[in-house]
């Protein structure tokens, strides 16, 4: 096939003496033999999504690797030296168990160097939440974590976390990006200032440690965690740096390490995705909780700020549990909490985003306070602690398997989420009931919400347009309705509008513009629709919910409930 000019005129740039001879190499080869991954790793730049750059390691401008880093970073230190103009500027670096990231993060280290910024640099892998608490414990300006989650092996990527610990927001984010738009490649300054490089390690270890412990620990007795067994995986990720120690530090003594899976290692050998979303990534921690006995499993992605749980049912199998039950379940714990003490005065809130499950804003109104909502990712609520000074923040959740408690780590963080979940389980044992139970509990509490999330994904160029042509259709034909229900509002966060169906009313939407749409029916039922921002997929968040009068009744009203969801899906296509 032919090259198009703007592709090679791009790749040519790449030949110029700003790159290595390995990159010219590479280049040539494939304008030589491989044209269309010429194209695909030329026709456009990387972009900052929902949870930073992240993208396959390569040659180009669409890849991940020294140089599109190194521009990164170049910019990163212009913007911050406008910022802070007349302050010793520091910035802390990480990395997870990717391959090629402690390269990466040596590169990373290097340019913010050689432009007289102060480095640390942890000496080996670590989780991405402590170094979103490491930016605050070391007064830093500015941090950066090299991951890419639980995304294939042949993915990386750069987070940029802020001075308060969160990711970036705006208005650093869009300034940040026009910084590093208006650099040329020749610009980058890869010559290390080592004066300026500090590894560091134990030190900010023990304090995390000592800080997650305080935070989520402490909730139930030492008897209750000693009759207490946790299966756990690392599934091959950096986790196994921070949560066994947290829970030894804790008081649980019974924590089985899926051993095959306790070695960290970017391609992930044993299973198909790192994702503890995905049940078939739990398959051997699974396999060792039911050789063991044990009351509960969890399983962390590669840079250990998602976890997957599976606890016990009614009938003792293993069952796993979604994000959006687990944030509710911790949610309800740590108010109950709060509650008992008297630390309750209607000045606290809780974090959600659009697309979790509305059940979580039952919880908080049950309490007295209020659940504030932000877009798809942490940073949103990581900012919420910053533009809500008054209020004191609990806890924050979605329905991707994250969750954060209190306020030390500004981004979601499993190893605090681990701990608390076993906090919550062995609680409840204690007392003659089981995580499963409460859940139950909570549901006739609050009503029995239910929900499902259906990803597509759509790869390469083809694939982008096929995800923007859906959510154009989406939006001009709208649904009208939903398994027989009437859709009331339709809420459109690329055009900050909501629309009141029925009365034709249009209202602003107080957030950033993002690309996610939601519809909602008279009978409570969501849907939203929105293209990932890391990944190559399109997303659906489908939620529907019913009174539960009792506890005995959960498997009828679940069997509604699942009827219902299987309704929709064939409605839309998305089976």
């Amino acid at each position: 096939m032919s090259i198009e000019k703007n592709i090679l005129d791009k790749a040519n740039e790449w030949l110029t003496p700003s790159f290595d001879v390995d990159t010219h190499k590479a280049i040539q080869e494939m304008i030589a033999s491989n044209p269309e991954e010429l194209k695909e790793s030329f026709y456009k730049n990387l972009e900052f999504g929902t949870g930073g750059m992240r993208g396959i390691m390569g040659v180009g401008t669409n890849r991940i690797n020294k140089y599109t880093l190194g521009k990164n970073t170049q910019g990163l230190s212009n913007y911050l030296k406008t910022v802070f103009p007349n302050e010793t500027i520091k910035v802390v670096i990480a990395y997870d168990c990717r391959n090629n990231s402690d390269t990466l993060a040596k590169v990373v280290a290097d340019v913010f160097s050689a432009n007289g910024i102060k480095v640390y640099l942890f000496s080996k892998l670590r989780p991405t939440p402590e170094l979103s608490f490491a930016v605050k414990y070391l007064n830093c300006q500015c941090g950066i974590v090299l991951t890419a989650s639980h995304n294939p092996p042949e993915y990386n990527g750069y987070k940029v976390y802020w001075q308060d610990g969160g990711q970036l927001v705006p208005p650093h984010d869009d300034k940040v990006v026009e910084t590093i738009d208006a650099l040329d490649y020749s610009q980058v300054n890869f010559n290390a200032n080592s004066d300026l490089i500090e590894l560091i390690d134990s030190e900010v270890d023990a304090a995390f440690v000592q800080s997650t412990v305080e935070n989520a620990g402490g909730k139930t007795t030492k008897e209750a965690r000693d009759n207490f067994k946790i299966a756990y995986t690392p599934l091959h990720g950096t986790s196994v740096t921070a949560i066994p120690q947290t829970l030894a530090a804790a008081g649980y003594k019974n924590v089985l390490i899926v051993e095959e899976q306790k070695i960290p290692d970017g391609n992930f050998p044993t299973v198909v995705s790192p994702n503890p979303e995905e049940p078939e990534a739990l398959k051997m921690a699974l396999a060792l909780a039911e050789k063991e006995n044990a009351d509960m499993v969890v399983g962390t992605d590669p840079d250990c700020d998602r976890l997957g749980i599976a606890v016990r049912n009614n009938q003792g199998e293993l069952t796993l549990l979604n994000g959006n039950q687990v944030m509710v379940l911790m949610c309800d714990f740590l108010l109950t909490q709060w509650q008992k003490d008297g630390k309750l005065d209607g000045k606290q809130f809780i974090g959600s985003t659009v697309v979790s499950t509305p059940m979580v804003d039952k919880v908080a109104k049950a309490f007295g306070i209020e659940c504030k909502l932000g877009l798809t990712g942490f940073k949103w609520i990581a900012k919420m602690i910053v533009d809500f000074p008054e209020l004191k923040f609990v806890a924050g959740g979605e329905e991707s398997f994250g969750f954060m408690v209190g306020d030390s780590v500004r981004d979601k963080d499993a190893v605090a989420s681990t701990l608390l979940a076993c906090e919550i389980a062995a609680f409840a044992k204690a007392n003659g009931s089981s995580m499963y139970q409460e859940l139950i509990k909570c549901y006739v509490k609050y009503g029995f919400y239910k929900e499902k999330l259906v990803s597509l994904t759509k790869k390469g160029i083809s694939g982008a347009e096929e995800i923007k042509q859906m959510m154009i259709d989406w939006r001009t034909n709208p649904i009208q309705i939903i398994a027989g229900e009437k859709v009331l509002k339709v809420e459109d966060y690329l055009h900050s509008e909501s629309k009141n169906v029925i009365t034709g009313e249009v209202s602003s939407i107080d957030m950033p513009k993002a690309d996610v749409l939601i519809y909602y029916t008279d009978k409570g039922t969501q849907i939203a629709a929105r293209p990932s921002g890391t990944e190559p997929k399109i997303k659906f968040y489908i939620s529907v919910n019913e009174p539960l009068d009792a506890v005995e009744n959960v498997g009828k009203v679940e069997a509604q409930l699942n009827q219902k969801i299987d309704t929709i899906l064939k409605e839309l296509d998305l089976n």
